[in-house]
């Protein structure tokens, strides 16, 4: 099954949702390799995708408010865990809107990446 299928496959209203994907990682671990080619092939698949802009968070020691309404307004968010993605108190920030969506039927997929699921729930 191919993505764009996969995620065009639940129900959604485009008034509500302004991406179709909000991207969750840890910078340092995965964004000039894992994270920019998934995101150019969501792109490339017609998946409105936002992930993070290196200029929105320079300087800022808390989570921005556009970041968390880019979370707000995604339909799914698929978040990659790493290595050090749980040593980011700003990717913990995240995690903490995103699982706040989740009560509103979003829908949350896990990426394990380069860890094994066993170490996350530890």
């Amino acid at each position: 099954m191919s993505i764009h299928r996969t995620f065009t496959s639940f129900p959604s209203s485009s008034s509500q949702w302004k991406y179709d994907v909000f991207l969750s990682f840890r910078g340092d671990d995965t964004r000039k390799g894992f994270t920019d080619h998934l995101y150019t092939a969501l792109e490339h698949q017609g998946i409105t995708t936002f992930r993070e802009d290196l200029e929105l968070q320079k300087g800022m020691a808390i989570i921005s408010p556009q970041l968390l309404t880019a979370i707000e307004e995604s339909r799914f968010t698929l978040i990659v865990l790493s290595r050090n993605y749980a040593s980011s108190t700003w990717c913990l920030d995240e995690l903490v809107k995103i699982f706040e969506c989740m009560e509103e039927t979003k829908t949350v997929l896990p990426i394990f990446y380069d860890v094994d699921p066993s170490d996350v729930r530890k």
